[in-house]
C-alpha cells in the first residue's frame, strides 16, 4: 500500500498537553471528524486507564465509516506489556527463554489489565475487515523512559533530592523497558513499512531487574544506596497510581524479535537505561529544567558574604559551600567511614583513614590546609551530587586566578572532557565592594559573637584585609581567571548594613540569575510554609486586636480621666456658686430674721388662736396694724 507524500497523524498520548486537551475541547462527532481527516491514528494507552475507553471508541467509529473512507488508514495501538504478566512460560524447562511477539495468541494479562488486553483483541479484530483501508497494529511497549521519565520518574526525583532509591519487594524482577525515541522509531517503522505482522513487541535489549535499575539511577544521581521495602508499600505512595505499581511490580523475560528481524533503525539506548544512564540523566535534567545553579560570592572580609550567600541559598535552594565548613564535613565524614567501616569496601577505608589522618596533621602543623590539599577537598566538595544536581554558592574560594584554574580546570587532560552539565565551573560570580572606612566602621559595630565567629578582632582584621587588597592589586587577581572564561562578574557596592542591601541585592542575582532551576517546595513543606504562613497570620491579627483594645482602653482611660476633671470643675464650680449665694444672701436673711420674721410669728399665733374664717385676710390685716416700720416712724414724729 502506497504511502501519500505527507502523511497526516492524529496521536493521542496521555502526556501530550496537545493531545490531552483536543478531546476535552472536541465532541466525539467532531473528533470523528478531525481522525476521518488523517492517515495515521495513534492512541497511547500505557499511562493511564481512562484511554483505554477513548481508543476503543476510536477505532470503532473509524471502523464503522470504512466505506466513507477517501484513502487508505492506519489505526496503531501503542499498549503495554502488562497484558503479558500473567502468561505461562513459554518453555516450562527454560525459565529464562524470553517471551516473543510470534506467541502473542498465548499471552495472559494482570488481572488490572483486562481491559487493556480486550481493546487489543479488538483493534486487531477489525483490522482484519479489509487490511487495505482500514489497517491497525497493536505495539506492545516495555516501560517507557527518557525525555524527563514517565513511570520511572519518582525514582529519579528521589535520587535528584538526595534520598535513597526505594525498591519494592527483592528487586529481583526482570522489568522490560524501552526508551521513548526508541518507541517513536518503532512507532514510524510500522508506518513505514506496513509489517505483515499486526502484533509487535517494543522492549529493549536490557532484561534488568529493578534493583539494577534504582541502585543504577541512585548512583549517578543520588547518594548512590537503596533501601528495600514491601511491595505492598509501591500502592501506598501516593507519587505512584496503581497501575504504574503493578508495572514495577512486573517480572518478564522479552525479546522483540520482529522488530529485529523487520526494521532498521539507530537505537537511542538498545542496550536498556542501565547501560545508558548517562544519557538519560541528561535527557532528565535538560527535559525538567533541572539544571543546576553554580554561584561564586567573593568580597573583602566583613563585606557581608555570608548573609548573601544565606539569602541566595535559600532562595535557590542551593548548597553552601565554605572553606571552614567542608574541611569539617570533610573530617566528620572520614571519621564516620573510619569509625563505621564497610566490609565490602576494605581498601575505601584504609584510604579514609590515611587522608583523615594526614589532614588531622597538617591542621595541628598550620591553622589552614595546604593549597594541593585544600583544592581536592574543595573540588571533591563541589563534585558531590547535591551540588551537580541542585548548585551550589561557593563562598570566599577562589582567592586567585592560580587557584580558580586549578580548582576548576584540574589536569589539562580531565578538562577536556568534562560535560556542561557536571562541570563545576561556576555560571554566574557576584562581587561585593565596599570603603575601608565603611568595613572597619561595621567590624567595630559587630556583636562580640559575631567578632570571635568570623575571626574579625582588630588585629586579625586589619591584616587579613591588607591581604585581600594586596590580592586585588596584582595581575593574578580571581576576577580575571572568569574574565577569560567569558563570566562576567556582577559588582554590587555595599554602602550600609548588609539586611538593607539584600533586597536591592537580591533582585539584582534574580535578573541575572533567572527563576530557580528546582522542583520547588515539596508538598509537606508547603504546608509548613502554609502552616506558618497561617501562624504569622493569626499572630499578626492577635497583635492588631491587642493593639485595638490597648488603643480602646487608652481611650476609655482618657475619657474617665477627662470625665473626672470635669465633674471635678463641676463641683467646684457648684461650690463656689453656693458661696457667692451665701455671702449674698446673709443680709437679706438677717433682715428678715429681725424685722420680718417675729411680727411674722406672732401674727401666726394669732390667726391660730382666732381661727378666722379668712386665714389670710387675718394675716395681712395684723401685718398691717402691727408693722414695725409705721410704728417706729410715729415715735420719730
Amino acid at each position: 500500500m502506497a504511502q501519500p507524500e505527507t502523511t497526516r497523524v492524529f496521536l493521542n498520548n496521555v502526556d501530550s498537553y496537545a493531545s490531552r486537551h483536543i478531546a476535552q475541547r472536541l465532541d466525539r462527532d467532531e473528533l470523528l471528524s478531525k481522525l476521518m481527516g488523517c492517515d495515521v491514528v495513534i492512541y497511547n494507552v500505557t499511562q493511564h486507564a481512562d484511554q483505554v475507553e477513548e481508543a476503543l471508541w476510536a477505532a470503532s467509529a473509524l471502523h464503522s465509516e470504512v466505506e466513507h473512507f477517501s484513502g487508505p488508514k492506519m489505526f496503531i495501538l501503542i499498549s503495554t506489556i502488562m497484558t503479558w504478566a500473567c502468561s505461562k512460560p513459554a518453555d516450562p524447562d527454560d525459565l529464562e527463554l524470553p517471551f516473543t511477539d510470534a506467541i502473542f495468541w498465548s499471552r495472559r494479562a494482570h488481572p488490572n489489565f483486562e481491559r487493556h488486553i480486550d481493546l487489543e483483541k479488538r483493534v486487531v479484530k477489525m483490522g482484519k475487515t479489509d487490511r487495505q483501508l482500514f489497517s491497525t497494529y497493536v505495539v506492545a511497549a516495555g516501560l517507557q523512559y527518557g525525555m524527563g521519565e514517565q513511570i520511572f520518574h519518582y525514582f529519579f526525583k528521589k535520587s535528584w533530592l538526595g534520598e535513597d532509591g526505594p525498591v519494592f519487594g527483592d528487586g529481583e524482577n526482570i522489568v522490560p523497558t524501552i526508551h521513548i525515541h526508541d518507541l517513536a522509531s518503532v512507532v514510524c517503522s510500522v508506518i513505514q513499512h506496513q509489517p505483515r505482522p499486526y502484533y509487535l513487541l517494543a522492549v529493549d535489549d536490557s532484561n534488568n531487574t529493578m534493583e539494577e535499575i534504582v541502585k543504577k539511577i541512585a548512583s549517578v544521581l543520588g547518594p548512590g544506596k537503596i533501601q528495600k521495602k514491601p511491595s505492598e508499600d509501591a500502592f501506598l505512595t501516593k507519587d505512584l497510581s496503581v497501575m504504574e505499581a503493578d508495572s514495577l511490580l512486573v517480572s518478564l523475560r522479552m525479546e522483540a524479535a520482529y522488530i529485529k528481524k523487520l526494521f532498521s533503525f539507530n537505537w537511542v539506548c538498545q542496550f536498556g537505561l542501565v547501560e545508558n544512564i548517562e544519557v538519560v540523566v541528561q535527557e532528565y535534567r535538560q527535559s525538567r529544567g533541572l539544571l543546576p545553579v553554580r554561584l561564586c560570592v567573593l568580597g573583602p572580609p566583613a563585606v557581608g558574604k555570608t548573609t548573601v550567600s544565606k539569602k541566595i541559598c535559600e532562595y535557590y535552594r542551593l548548597h553552601h559551600v565554605t572553606v571552614k565548613g567542608t574541611v569539617s564535613d570533610t573530617i566528620a565524614r572520614l571519621e564516620h567511614a573510619v569509625r563505621n567501616p564497610d566490609p565490602g569496601e576494605g581498601k575505601s577505608t584504609q584510604e579514609a583513614q590515611e587522608q583523615l589522618s594526614m589532614m588531622k596533621e597538617r591542621l595541628e602543623q598550620n591553622p589552614g590546609l595546604e593549597e594541593e590539599l585544600l583544592l581536592n577537598v574543595m573540588r571533591d566538595e563541589l563534585m558531590t551530587h547535591p551540588c551537580k544536581n541542585q548548585g551550589y554558592v561557593l563562598e570566599d574560594f577562589p582567592q586567585t586566578r592560580e587557584q580558580a584554574k586549578e580548582l576548576f580546570d584540574g589536569k589539562e587532560e580531565d578538562a577536556t572532557s568534562q560535560n556542561s552539565l557536571t562541570s563545576i565551573i561556576p555560571e554566574f560570580v557576584l562581587c561585593l565592594e565596599a570603603t575601608e572606612a565603611f568595613l572597619l566602621d561595621r567590624v567595630l559595630n559587630l556583636p562580640e559573637s559575631r567578632v570571635q565567629e568570623h575571626n574579625c578582632e582588630p588585629e586579625n582584621f586589619s591584616r587579613r584585609l591588607a591581604a585581600y587588597n594586596e590580592k586585588q592589586s596584582e595581575d593574578d587577581v580571581v576576577l580575571n581567571y572568569f574574565y577569560e572564561h567569558d563570566i562576567i562578574p556582577l559588582q554590587f557596592e555595599i554602602s550600609s548594613n548588609a539586611e538593607a542591601d539584600c533586597l536591592p541585592l537580591m533582585q539584582k542575582v534574580i535578573d541575572m540569575v533567572g527563576q530557580p532551576r528546582n522542583y520547588g517546595p515539596s508538598s509537606q513543606e508547603v504546608k509548613e510554609e502554609e502552616r506558618r504562613k497561617a501562624g504569622e497570620r493569626l499572630r499578626r491579627e492577635a497583635q492588631e486586636r491587642a493593639e485595638v483594645e490597648q488603643m480602646e482602653a487608652d481611650e476609655a482611660r482618657a475619657r474617665a480621666a477627662r470625665w473626672a476633671e470635669w465633674t471635678k470643675k463641676l463641683e467646684q464650680v457648684r461650690q463656689q456658686e453656693e458661696e457667692e449665694l451665701e455671702a449674698t444672701s446673709r443680709p437679706m436673711r438677717g433682715y428678715l430674721m429681725e424685722q420680718v420674721v417675729p411680727t411674722l410669728s406672732q401674727g401666726l399665733t394669732a390667726c391660730c388662736r382666732a381661727q378666722p374664717q379668712d386665714p389670710v385676710d387675718f394675716l395681712a390685716e395684723y401685718l398691717l396694724k402691727n408693722n414695725p416700720f409705721e410704728a417706729d416712724h410715729e415715735q420719730l414724729s
